[in-house]
């Protein structure tokens, strides 16, 4: 099977995938659901990045009002950290960075904050593209649970993959015998938050 199809079906290759951090400002900290958990998942996430050697693109929505990304995590190792006023991630800055990093991109994994605004709106702009996009369950909220619950349900209805962070790692590493094994284990030692669950819909 094609490189391109099997990427369409959730398989993830390292030396074409993106990972993208949405919006973890700390004035949000107050308002956002599981805030907290939200925050864990990144700092994992960027952890992996870097033992899969994946760039990561940090978005920060209007860093002049809204203030900048939580210092609980540790931007310093991103390819770029950079600002926007428009709720995708998917601007033109990070296009052009995106074609410059990686040519051949043909995945994405998402997550942050808000699930129904920035990383929805996101997901709409990657799939039109082409590209493949992972949503982290265990990454992703908003401050309504409602509103997180039914943004996942919309991203996976127009074929975004809804996922969680061990998935996504278990994917990229694909065999036992991957050299980074032991140090993804050490990662995947929490389990994701059974509260992240995101079908809370059907719950109503």
């Amino acid at each position: 099977m094609a490189a391109r199809s099997i990427l369409k079906l959730g398989a993830l290759e390292a030396q074409r995938t993106a990972f993208l951090l949405c919006d973890i400002q700390e004035t949000f900290r107050p308002h956002v659901k599981h805030f907290g958990e939200v925050v864990k998942v990144a700092n994992k996430m960027l952890e992996a990045a870097k033992l899969f050697q994946i760039p990561v693109y940090i978005s920060e929505q209007y860093p002049k009002g809204l203030g900048h990304t939580t210092k609980d995590i540790k931007v310093e190792d991103a390819a770029m950290v950079y600002e926007k006023t428009q709720f995708s991630m998917y601007t033109p800055q990070l296009q052009e960075r995106l074609k410059k990093d990686i040519p051949n991109l043909g995945s994405v994994v998402l997550f942050g904050i808000e699930a129904h605004v920035c990383i929805e709106q996101t997901v709409i702009d990657l799939l039109n593209e082409d590209i493949a996009v992972h949503v982290l369950a265990d990454g992703v909220s908003s401050r309504s649970l409602m509103d997180r619950g039914l943004a996942l349900q919309r991203m996976q209805y127009i074929g975004c993959f809804i996922t969680t962070s061990e998935n996504i790692l278990f994917k990229l590493m694909r065999d036992k015998q991957h050299p980074r094994l032991k140090q993804i284990s050490k990662l995947n030692k929490v389990p994701t938050v059974d509260t992240l669950g995101y079908d809370f819909v059907s719950k109503l």
